[in-house]
């Protein structure tokens, strides 16, 4: 028996709003190979989607360099379209700005963690050959 998923799980895997997809997707359910063909060869409305939108709150914050709580600061609650991703980047507004410079923070830190980690993993290896 094939895997199935409900339309929610199938649209957050494909990175689409699912009050945007079409009532088909919507009210049925999605198989592993169904999903894994849309995909390899999307329909027209899901290549639509994904280049205007509107996107889900995750597509919106990468799109605009920022964390989904950094969107919900900001007052973006509802998706957006690309149309409107593109204006706010051009705007610049003062949310944007800090959340941007506040992800910037948080990859700088976790790429000092990994490291460190990686650093501490070398030194057991070395005592283990000790």
């Amino acid at each position: 028996m094939s895997q199935t998923m409900k339309p929610a799980t199938a649209a957050k895997k494909l990175g689409v709003y699912l009050d945007a997809t079409p009532a088909e997707f919507r009210e049925g359910v999605v198989s592993r190979t169904e999903l894994n063909a849309l995909q390899a060869d999307p329909p027209q409305w899901l290549s639509d989607l994904r280049q205007n939108g509107p996107h889900p709150r995750p597509v919106v914050a990468a799109k605009l360099g920022v964390s989904v709580s950094g969107l919900a600061r900001g007052g973006v609650t509802e998706p957006l379209t690309t149309q409107q991703i593109d204006a706010l980047k051009e705007e610049r507004p003062e949310w944007l700005e800090r959340e941007r410079a506040t992800q910037a923070e948080v990859r700088k830190e976790a790429v000092r963690l990994k490291a460190k980690k990686a650093e501490k993993a070398e030194q057991a290896a070395r005592d283990a050959k000790g």
